[in-house]
């Protein structure tokens, strides 16, 4: 990333928080990122002169973790027939299921031009296949047409309605829904926890260290390793301060648990959680209830809680449809999973067709989507 302009990069990201030079370049920058963790960087960029017109976040990738679309039966079908999955080419926000440009360009034709020269780029290079996570309607409009396979699949989005507080977003909730919210809370609070959010500039050097700690906690007692370093979480802090919120947990007088939220002039998303000690409900709270009220306060469109989670429609989020395209090299392969594709397409359907009609607002409620 440190070959791109930081501006103008941004420029063509649209300010998605995200997307943003800082955040990709601190993944580098940091380690996280890299050849020896197997995310190669491979950027695609065109240029007029010195301005750079489209750009492409890309990787090589050694493996299927952190993407958030899951390939492992596609990588072991093909392994099984004797050819190798892995290298794979990517087009991607690495640990990050935000949808959002891929083709970050101004225009139809720049996005053309370079989804042609990714796909050349991918044909030159000793890979199985090109994958492209999360695009946005404005990159999916230019992958019709394409030799990419399209996938879909879907997350949860909490949806701002106009609301004015918090109590306004309860009242558009089925009675069940808003009782179920409130004891929640009231669990958390009776148990002596109260929380504060911290927007980025104000966040501390000991605040970030407590959320470093957090989350750290929690991979260790899954017996996982964590993707991220306390390095990187210090750069998005020095390079990209009001794009952070964090939400911190308290009892007795200390810190016990942390969200990290990233937020743009639009949207909040939800990205990092750890506690050190387990409360009832307290990751619902701070993770879900606190991002609410705080989207609600700076009147923020949406909060996207990250990916997978049926359970947060209990909360208020509502199911949207996320894609991916794919483009895979052997004929058959290709024939083969786009079968495959076809028939998982119509059971997401009926799947999708069910939770909209689970919705836990009101027939007159705030229900939304985006399509």
């Amino acid at each position: 990333m440190a070959a791109f302009d930081a501006v103008q990069w941004d420029s063509l990201a649209g300010g998605q928080a995200t997307l943003r030079h800082g955040l990709l370049d601190a993944l580098e920058v940091s380690g996280c990122v890299g050849a020896a963790t197997g995310w190669q960087p491979d950027h695609l960029a065109l240029y007029e002169g010195e301005h750079l017109i489209a750009a492409l976040p890309g990787y090589q990738k050694a493996h299927s973790f952190g993407e958030y679309v899951f390939d492992w039966a596609w990588a072991e079908a093909l392994e099984r027939s004797g050819r190798s999955y892995y290298p794979k080419l990517l087009a991607a926000v690495p640990f990050t299921p935000v949808p959002g440009p891929r083709l970050l360009a101004q225009s139809d034709k720049a996005r053309g031009l370079l989804l042609d020269a990714w796909l050349e780029h991918a044909k030159s290079l000793d890979v199985s296949s090109a994958h492209l996570l999360f695009p946005d309607a404005e990159t999916r409009s230019v992958l019709d047409g394409s030799p990419l396979l399209l996938r879909e699949s879907v997350q949860f989005h909490w949806h701002n309605a106009g609301y004015r507080h918090y109590e306004d977003f309860l009242a558009t909730l089925t009675a069940s829904k808003r009782k179920k919210i409130r004891q929640e809370r009231r669990r958390v609070e009776e148990a002596g926890v109260t929380l504060r959010r911290i927007d980025g500039p104000d966040i501390t050097a000991d605040e970030l260290a407590l959320f470093v700690a957090c989350y750290r906690n929690t991979y260790r007692v899954r017996g996982q390793r964590p993707y991220l370093n306390a390095r990187f979480f210090e750069l998005l802090k020095e390079r990209m301060p009001a794009s952070l919120m964090l939400v911190v947990a308290s009892r007795d007088g200390q810190d016990i648990a942390c969200a990290l939220n990233l937020r743009d002039d639009r949207r909040l998303y939800g990205r990092y959680w750890g506690e050190t000690e387990y409360v009832p409900c307290l990751h619902f709270e701070a993770c879900f209830h606190q991002g609410i009220e705080y989207a609600i306060e700076h009147g923020l469109e949406a909060f996207e809680g990250g990916a997978q989670g049926e359970h947060k429609m209990a909360r208020g989020f509502a199911p949207v449809r996320t894609w991916s395209a794919h483009w895979l090299r052997d004929a058959d392969f290709s024939d083969a999973v786009a079968r495959y594709l076809e028939r998982e397409r119509a059971g997401m359907a009926l799947h999708i067709d069910e939770l909209e009609e689970r919705t836990p607002y009101r027939s007159t409620g705030g229900e939304a989507s985006d399509q």
